[in-house]
């Protein structure tokens, strides 16, 4: 009997978790390739795929008219700016993405952002190193409890942040318009509707909202400057929702205390970029979402988000556009 192979590409870079359960199929090939690799190289292994997941590779109008067999699109991440939605959408074919696979991970590093800042782990680690022990110390780290905290969006990562933030005896001020204020409430934590005073109001603030047309710099030079003075910020989410020239003024001018991130505009970060001259901004190679754990959960889910189209059987609730199982 005949059996209907399954084409897969799947990034070399994906965790072997994913991998694992691809090649237990006796009805699948699945076809390494390199997520650098340059477009042209990437467009000659798409003519005969079924299901593509994509890394940091970018797919659109020019990688769909490539591939006549794709079937379904995955990214291993929750972000989705380097797919372009609306064309997959005119041929009904599925963008999927890893649901919760990462979500605890990046609340984990927002907090741990927000750690290394209100704690000053930074310069204490350098004040030991340099034998000067407490003798350049010319402020103290703070406490988390009873500071208010602002979280931008209020979806898989921002409901895990909150919890954490709850934990430690914080005030949380939520901002998410299209999430209805009991859900914010039941959760334990304060909605609000005016962002320009809750930045006023905050003590930290933290963003986890998508990047979209809506909340590319959401926050500019005129929020920036609606934060105290002695406030913290935290982006895990994407680089340009905070602008970044901005950021980098307002740090250098002390105007507020210090900035944790660990997203670009345009990754990876020029080494003479702005903010990496700043010693009150704590920064990361985007990487809120990879740990050890995340990666294989991702590349897990991924592989069986492909699988399940593929099979028939979607799950729905890891589509972008689920509208084109209808």
């Amino acid at each position: 009997m005949t059996v209907n192979r399954k084409r897969l590409l799947l990034p070399n870079t994906m965790a072997r978790a994913g991998w694992a359960i691809a090649e237990a199929r006796d009805d699948v090939d699945a076809i390494s390739y390199p997520p650098s690799m340059p477009t042209p190289d990437f467009h000659a292994l798409l003519a005969d795929i079924d299901g593509v997941a994509l890394a940091l590779t970018r797919f659109g109008a020019p990688e769909l008219a490539v591939s006549p067999r794709m079937k379904v699109v995955a990214r291993i991440g929750v972000g989705f700016d380097t797919v372009d939605v609306p064309v997959l959408m005119a041929k009904r074919i599925p963008l999927m993405t890893v649901g919760i696979a990462n979500s605890v991970s990046v609340a984990e590093q927002a907090f741990n952002l927000l750690c290394h800042l209100a704690k000053h782990n930074v310069q204490h680690d350098a004040f030991v190193r340099a034998g000067t022990w407490r003798e350049q110390m010319t402020s103290f780290p703070l406490d988390f409890f009873e500071k208010t905290v602002l979280v931008i969006g209020f979806g898989r990562i921002g409901t895990r942040f909150v919890r954490r933030a709850l934990a430690f005896e914080m005030r949380v001020l939520v901002y998410d318009p299209y999430v209805p204020a009991e859900s914010i409430r039941a959760a334990g934590a304060e909605p609000v509707t005016d962002l320009d005073a809750a930045v006023a109001e905050a003590d930290f603030i933290t963003v986890h909202c998508p990047k979209n047309a809506e909340t590319i710099d959401m926050f500019d030079a005129a929020r920036l400057g609606r934060m105290k003075p002695t406030a913290y910020i935290v982006n895990t989410a994407r680089g340009g929702i905070i602008n970044e020239q901005a950021l980098a003024d307002i740090l250098a001018a002390e105007k507020i205390a210090g900035a944790g991130i660990d997203v670009f505009e345009k990754e990876p970060a020029p080494v003479d970029h702005p903010l990496l001259k700043l010693r009150n901004c704590v920064v990361a190679p985007h990487m809120a979402g990879v740990t050890k754990e995340a990666m294989d959960r991702m590349a897990v889910v991924a592989v069986n988000n492909i699988l399940s189209v593929l099979d028939g059987t979607p799950i729905k609730e890891n589509a972008v556009n689920p509208e084109v199982f209808a």
